[in-house]
């Protein structure tokens, strides 16, 4: 774990113990500080028993205390813990703020951190994976991973530095105060989370403070798909010397063809901001261009789950709204395509200009019968409603070339715990449904 004389001697209160609520209570105590620290689970409160004080931070005086560390899923708008530590005058924070605190007293290193409302960890994955190739020793975390406070410092090689590279959401930047990031990346806007927010320049806002916590000679490194972003760039531009802003079009990087992991639109932004980081790095195209075709993908972000008589299952179930299915739509020219779920909007208007790639849609969940009734004057309709029925159907109608995606532009909750445990229901049925098919083909073939 990181572990830190910043933190010797200082109070702090740890709200949530989670992996990595638990994982900063650890470097705290490793590190020298006196803990108090809460969760409403007696499993998780059993976990620090006896070495760390416990007591819910809304029950205690938090006067002197030098830190609140909250999880980044607490909404700080609502929440009374942040009125609670604004009267005491201590700052609500969360873990990737510790590891910036942290940073002084770690060897020699870089930290890109990077954002968007889509994609932004398939490109953490991927700068990680184009480092780690290239032999330039990377750790990986944030949103994604393993906690970083609780992985093992960076001991850097012959290159002179190792690379933490770290995906953060709106949340997890609204956490932290003083990470300036050497080289930091925004991909994209488009309205998300907005219950959290003061409507989507509240968003915008919040994803914005990453470079505004960045050192005046740091890179920043931004997509050109959006009029948020760009206006993010040029706030940016006017900030600091144009040259540290590189806004990147994806049309200049070539071979797509050739990343089988990294196919459509969203994917080549994704892998051109991946290159522009890499290379302010000092990675070389020798290093990075064999790293992206050898790239295998994150699961649940276009996952290519199997293939049975010439159709391909892609499992893209990390798509929760329109704007992250949308380029998924666009991505290959005959899909059957599942969707449906906990809608986060009315409508599925960023979607539209693809239909044109859907053979067939197949709704399911609480949004299906409202998606049904928005697609059927374009393209043919099942009102499955669940998913096992959604892809035998669609399996059923596939036929060779052809492409069965749950891309859902939808939140899962009203069917399953979470987007993971949805795609991997995906990846079983289509198990299931390919081994059932397996013995009657072989008994047409008698």
């Amino acid at each position: 774990m990181i572990v830190s004389g910043a933190f010797a001697g200082k109070r702090y209160a740890v709200l949530g113990l989670a992996r990595s609520g638990l994982s900063t209570v650890e470097t705290l105590l490793a590190s020298g500080a006196q803990v108090t620290a809460w969760d409403n689970r007696d499993e998780a409160r059993a976990q620090v028993e006896g070495r760390a004080e416990l007591a819910d931070p809304l029950g205690i005086d938090l006067e002197g205390f030098d830190g609140v560390v909250v999880s980044p899923g607490v909404p700080l708008n609502r929440h009374p813990i942040a009125d609670a530590a604004r009267a005491a005058g201590v700052p609500v924070i969360g873990d990737i703020e510790l590891f910036a605190q942290a940073r002084a007293s770690l060897p020699p290193h870089k930290v890109v951190a990077i954002t968007g409302t889509n994609g932004k960890s398939t490109t953490t994955a991927l700068v990680h994976h184009i480092c780690e190739g290239a032999g330039l020793p990377s750790r990986m975390g944030g949103n994604i991973g393993l906690p970083i406070l609780g992985q093992e410092p960076l001991t850097p090689n012959g290159k002179g530095f190792g690379v933490y590279v770290l995906e953060l959401s709106s949340y997890q930047i609204d956490l932290t105060h003083s990470l300036a990031a050497d080289v930091a990346a925004l991909i994209n806007l488009s309205p998300d989370h907005l219950d959290r927010y003061d409507g989507f320049e509240g968003y915008v806002a919040s994803k914005a403070r990453l470079f505004a916590m960045q050192d005046p000679g740091q890179h920043a490194v931004l997509g050109c798909g959006d009029a948020r972003t760009l206006a993010v760039a040029r706030k940016c531009a006017a900030a600091r010397d144009k040259g540290l802003i590189h806004v990147v079009d994806p049309s200049r990087l070539e071979g797509q063809a050739s990343w089988p992991a990294l196919q459509g639109p969203h994917n080549l932004q994704n892998a051109a901001i991946a290159v522009e980081i890499v290379g302010l790095l000092g990675l070389t195209e020798h290093q990075w261009r064999p790293a992206l075709a050898s790239f295998a993908g994150l699961a649940h972000r276009m996952e290519r789950v199997a293939e049975h008589r010439g159709v391909l299952f892609v499992n893209d179930s990390k798509a929760t709204n329109p704007a992250s299915t949308a380029p998924a739509l666009a991505a290959f020219p005959r899909i059957h395509w599942i969707l449906g779920g906990l809608p986060k909007g009315d409508d599925l208007d960023e979607c539209l200009p693809h239909l044109g790639n859907v053979a067939a849609a197949y709704t399911i969940g609480e949004a299906g019968p409202r998606f049904a009734r928005l697609l059927e004057p374009f393209v043919p309709v099942k009102r499955s409603e669940m998913l096992c029925e959604a892809v035998r159907q669609a399996m059923a109608a596939a036929r060779p070339g052809d492409v069965v995606m749950l891309s859902p532009a939808c939140a899962s909750f009203d069917q399953f715990r979470d987007f993971e445990a949805r795609g991997d229901a995906f990846r079983d049925i289509v198990s299931a449904l390919i081994a059932e098919a397996a013995p009657a083909a072989a008994g047409a073939a008698r």
